[in-house]
């Protein structure tokens, strides 16, 4: 089992009349994904509201601060406990046998426009065997095609654009991973989340987007840019694309700083705690939802 402890710290600054705020930034509860313990601290203090999607275990916090400073401190200690698998028995699902809430998932979206990777994709990995092999040959291939580059894209950036430019973060590299698994009929999705065991050579520690694509009965955990074992992944939020899992979103005039985030794992092998590390296994976290 992995236990990871993390904390998030958010600052704004609020302008000339009260503004709402809706945060994403909880750890969710799954099946394999428990919250052993956390805090939430908002200053100065206000009413506010935690609620979940029950499907996705994904938590969302409401709030409304008048004008001023406000800070917000999240921090959690999180077990994972992942289901694994071997990938050799791992099918893909023809799409008249997939499960009605994973539909949404095949369709293009915002930022995920599969429809017009369908020819690019099929070339490339049309003739490759079905099943979790395919998958991991397209999330190696997005890795080896795309550079890393802190600040390569902004908030407008598309599959389609990081195809083309070559470049981007973690959220361009899940985003053309997703659009090319759809583009070939493998469900696929965007999970926002935080990461353990990145090289701090990239910088500091900030949120974290990977990939979960649908086979057997499962979401199986891909991260295309590498740098992170996925075993070391905390899911926060579950989404089509970026789009539906934003950390923060705010209705009014508000300037905001960067985020402040630690992660640590606990290493405690008497206890069943391991630190996170490269598998050879299918990870999940998450059954069909």
């Amino acid at each position: 089992m992995i236990r990871l402890k993390l904390s998030i710290d958010l600052w704004y600054e609020i302008a000339n009349q009260p503004s709402d705020f809706i945060f994403n930034i909880h750890a969710a509860e799954t099946e394999h994904q428990k919250v052993v313990a956390e805090s939430l601290e908002v200053y100065p203090p206000v009413l506010s509201t935690v609620y979940s999607d029950m499907v996705y275990g994904t938590r969302f916090l409401r709030l409304k601060a008048d004008p001023g400073p406000l800070t917000v401190r999240y921090a959690a200690t999180v077990d994972i406990d992942h289901y694994t698998g071997a990938p050799a028995y791992i099918n893909e699902i023809p799409v008249s046998q997939l499960p009605p809430s994973v539909l949404p998932y095949v369709y293009p979206s915002r930022y995920c426009q599969s429809d017009r990777l369908r020819r690019f994709a099929t070339r490339e990995f049309g003739h490759l065997g079905q099943g979790y092999r395919r998958v991991q040959a397209i999330c190696d291939w997005v890795r080896l095609k795309t550079a890393f580059v802190s600040g390569a894209s902004d908030v407008t950036t598309s599959a389609v654009d990081t195809l083309i430019e070559q470049v981007g973060v973690c959220r361009d590299f899940a985003h053309l991973m997703i659009a090319l698994c759809r583009a070939v009929n493998i469900p696929a999705r965007f999970v926002s989340g935080i990461d353990y065991g990145a090289d701090p050579a990239l910088g500091p520690t900030d949120f974290h987007a990977y990939v979960e694509v649908f086979l057997g009965d499962r979401w199986y955990l891909f991260d295309p840019t590498g740098i992170t074992p996925p075993m070391g992944l905390v899911r926060i939020g579950t989404g089509r694309d970026a789009a539906d899992v934003s950390f923060a979103t705010m209705f009014g005039a508000v300037r905001s700083s960067s985020p402040i985030i630690h992660i640590e794992a606990v290493d405690d092998a008497a206890n069943g705690f391991i630190l996170p590390y490269h598998s050879t296994e299918a990870l999940s976290s998450m059954a069909a939802a």
